[in-house]
């Protein structure tokens, strides 16, 4: 067992190590953030299974379980619809001279609340693109789920994949599309003060739009439906929903209106092919879930997101909707326990708390007006920093940063 007093190492927003007690602290706040389930208003879904006991809660299977909007789906399933099932991510194990990712200790934080809970969710680690993972998904659920999924979550984002049929290895870019894009971005220095930059993005070129849908588009998740419906272990009413953004017009010409954009309209493309066979097959549903901002991991790299974020925490106060709630509305609409709120494309919009022209008129102002000299009175700077440093486990309340700590933390057991 390595014992260590951490501290935060970063590059940028990258930080070299994970502290293990932050990010079991913060896996137990948003548990605590999290609401309790509301009573049931509609039907409630179909029973279990044959063979199944009831009350056990629905089946579920989360993509993507360790972070972000992912990590909140999975908590908020447990707390709010009494799931049980698989959680897959993919994250690295602690060395010697390194932590382990902060996805490994949130997932061995998670694994003790679902126990605790008493909900049997097994956690996966490897890679979700694999038909092996998905042949080790399915065989769990045939053997110890009783053989029916109710939900799939979906919420994915990575740098690369390799397609299982072709072998061929696609890599996602942030890049507009058509012309160059010049934005703001904000940046800290190594002291921690700000700074507010212009950063110039080349246009995508070649089949950088094509190798950035095959990674995050709608395949993969097409695939697994695929692939469960093929070992006929979709139960009657299964539901889908993957993970989604849209965002602000501020940001849009790198991220709507670019290489991601056009992977994301895929996606809710794809959610309208499923939604079509999971009707006439099951009575089931695929939808895309549209999230509100947030800080997390993937969003801190894209230029423009972090001064967005800060600037529109500086607008809403609190009255900023983090992940945990928004996922806990999810679930309820998911479930039957409130009523399916879909837009004209079909979409679950848990964003509306943002996109508001009130909001953004107010975000927008502040945006021209941000400089270097001005951001600290335009942007909420502090819970921005905090909310960075908190993907990591640092800067959580109540932890001791000074006391040692054991790195070497087990990915929980699923065998018994």
């Amino acid at each position: 067992m390595t014992d260590r007093v951490l501290t935060p190492r970063n590059r940028g927003f990258l930080f070299l190590d994970s502290h293990p007690v932050g990010c079991r602290q913060l896996v137990a706040d948003m548990w605590q953030a999290c609401p309790d389930p509301a009573p049931v208003q509609t039907p409630a879904p179909a029973p279990a299974p044959a063979g199944v006991p009831e009350g056990d809660g629905p089946v579920a299977l989360v993509i993507g379980s360790s972070a972000g909007y992912g990590l909140a789906a999975t908590l908020a399933g447990l707390k709010r619809a009494g799931i049980r099932g698989i959680a897959v991510s993919f994250e690295k194990a602690p060395t010697v001279r390194r932590t382990a990712t902060a996805g490994w200790y949130r997932t061995a934080a998670t694994a003790d609340i679902a126990r605790a809970a008493g909900r049997d969710l097994v956690f996966l680690n490897g890679d979700a693109f694999t038909d092996s993972m998905k042949d080790q998904v399915a065989d769990l659920v045939e053997q110890r789920f009783g053989g029916r999924l109710d939900y799939l979550i979906y919420s994915v984002a990575a740098p690369r994949r390799t397609d299982p049929d072709t072998g061929a290895t696609y890599a996602s870019v942030l890049k507009p599309i058509g012309l160059a894009n010049r934005t703001k971005t904000l940046a800290f220095d190594d002291e921690g003060v700000p700074e507010v930059r212009e950063v110039e993005t080349a246009p995508a070129e070649g089949d950088d739009v094509r190798q950035t849908v095959a990674v995050m588009g709608g395949a993969d998740w097409e695939r697994w439906i695929d692939h469960l419906a093929g070992r006929g272990l979709l139960a009657d009413g299964f539901a889908t929903a993957a993970l989604s953004y849209i965002g602000s017009s501020l940001t849009a010409a790198l991220y709507r209106q670019g290489t991601i954009g056009a992977a994301k309209e895929h996606l809710e493309a794809t959610a309208r092919t499923l939604n079509e066979r999971l009707e006439k097959m099951l009575g089931g549903r695929a939808v895309t879930s549209v999230n509100g901002a947030a800080v997390t991991q993937s969003s801190t790299a894209i230029p423009g997101i972090a001064l967005y974020t800060g600037l529109l925490r500086g607008v809403l106060g609190e009255d900023l909707v983090p992940p945990i709630r928004q996922l806990a509305v999810l679930w309820d609409q998911l479930t039957g326990v409130a009523p399916l709120a879909l837009d004209d494309e079909g979409r679950i919009r848990l964003d509306a708390f943002e996109l508001t022209d009130q909001v953004q008129a107010a975000v927008a102002e502040r945006w021209e007006s941000a400089t270097t000299d001005t951001i600290a009175g335009l942007a909420d700077l502090d819970w921005f920093r905090a909310e960075v440093r908190r993907l990591y486990g640092f800067s959580v309340p109540g932890v001791d940063y000074t006391a040692q700590v054991a790195t070497d933390i087990p990915w929980p057991d699923h065998t018994s």
